[in-house]
């Protein structure tokens, strides 16, 4: 098969194609992102279950492995934040080749490319909502006690 060679069709059919890598940059900066945080929720578990097998108390037991089960919830929404924006990026991948094949072949990809790109912006969307999520739980790791007491001292 034989591909006609245009020049300005190329040229266009690329300056089409760009848009999208820029999508392309910041899928790649979040999943970045949320893969450090879910190296943290990992360093952070294993530490944890490293105190829960050297530990007697029973009541520090208990709150280690309530603490163990939020990263657990954590770990799987950040698995899950980085498989919708992989998802993410294969769509707007195949939305820069319907671009790019619709321009030079002259075939009519654009609903391709259209449904390809919505389909990826909700997956950017939906891992936007599970980075948020797993941000939210992160807080309620957070212990203010030690607040309270120098209130206490102090008041």
């Amino acid at each position: 098969m034989s591909l006609p060679v245009d020049v300005a069709s190329v040229t266009h059919s690329v300056q089409l194609a760009v848009a999208p890598v820029f999508f392309l940059t910041a899928v790649a900066g979040m999943i970045s992102a949320v893969a450090g945080r879910l190296a943290r929720i990992i360093d952070r578990a294993r530490v944890l279950e490293e105190r829960v097998r050297n530990c007697t108390d029973q009541e520090l037991i208990g709150r280690l492995i309530q603490e163990l089960v939020l990263l657990r919830r954590r770990g799987r929404l950040a698995n899950f934040s980085i498989g919708c924006l992989a998802l993410c990026g294969f769509f707007i991948g195949v939305t820069i080749i319907s671009l790019f094949l619709g321009q030079t072949w002259e075939m009519q990809w654009s609903m391709v490319a259209v449904t390809c790109f919505l389909l990826g912006v909700c997956s950017f969307l939906v891992a936007l909502g599970g980075f948020l999520w797993e941000t939210v739980l992160a807080t309620h790791l957070l212990n203010f006690k030690v607040l309270e007491i120098d209130r206490e001292f102090r008041g």
